[in-house]
């Protein structure tokens, strides 16, 4: 039977586009980009101790960068750190201006956009004030006024808890939130420990202490969703840096104690 001619010119254009996608070359994943490229593009706050924050030679220091190097000595590539903040650095990674975010907390919301890998660094959100100020919980934020960094998930958290009345004073990054605290344009912060336990450290003359944990959420290494090969690379590094004993000399260097994998 004569195929007519309507017919025939689909057929013929399924055809040529099933040989064409047969001989176009695959897209390279995100771990054969990083490799081709020679360097990856690692996120990272810039004013997050000790995390990372700048030191006096002017250049990043921290738990995250320790972990960013190690991570780009093994994959044998250059490494690049862009410094983020709460509020584009989620959009630096789908928008493939970072390869990876480091200390990203997993949340429902987040999984819906980014994948995570196992958990590298413990971490958990409390609200801080001085000693003089009774808090107890969230209901105690009532009244008060807390700073926090702006979409971070501090913030959601936060706001979450937080009951109706509270004044929560949202700043840009964490020198802003800690600037406010100690300047007393705010009562209390909500932060992550390791912040917060910076400031105790540093400024005991007006007696901050930690008031109540809003929410425990180990560190995670972020990345585009669709990425397995990457994904499974960063988790055996995270795998053998547990192992070896390598993570838990980056947590007694940074944090002031050792690693404690059910923390994470």
């Amino acid at each position: 039977m004569k195929v007519p001619m309507p017919l025939r010119a689909v057929l013929t254009a399924a055809m040529l586009l099933c040989c064409a996608a047969a001989t176009a070359p695959a897209r390279a994943d995100a771990l054969a980009d990083i490799k081709k490229a020679g360097v990856i593009a690692v996120g990272v706050f810039e004013d997050f101790p000790p995390f990372a924050s700048v030191g006096s030679d002017m250049s990043l220091h921290g738990y995250d960068i320790d972990v960013a190097n190690a991570i780009a000595k093994d994959l044998g590539v250059r490494l690049k750190l862009v410094g983020v903040t709460g509020q584009n650095r989620i959009p630096y990674l789908t928008e493939h201006r970072v390869d990876i975010l480091l200390s990203v907390g997993h949340s429902p919301e987040r999984e819906k956009v980014i994948d995570f890998t196992d958990a590298y660094a413990p971490y958990y959100i409390a609200v801080l004030g001085p000693k003089s100020l009774q808090v107890k919980g969230p209901a105690d934020l009532a009244g008060k006024s807390i700073a926090v960094n702006r979409g971070t998930l501090e913030d959601t958290s936060l706001t979450a808890a937080a009951p109706p009345t509270a004044d929560v004073k949202r700043f840009d990054n964490y020198n802003g939130v800690i600037a406010a605290f100690l300047s007393g344009q705010v009562q209390l912060m909500a932060v992550g420990n390791d912040v917060g336990a910076s400031v105790l450290a540093r400024h005991p003359a007006i007696e901050p202490e930690q008031k109540f944990e809003l929410l425990s959420s180990p560190d995670h290494i972020a990345l585009n969703k669709g990425e397995p090969q990457l994904k499974q690379v960063l988790n055996q590094e995270i795998a053998r840096m547990l192992r070896d004993g390598s993570l838990n000399d980056i947590s007694l260097k940074w944090l002031l104690k050792p690693l404690d994998p059910k923390d994470l």
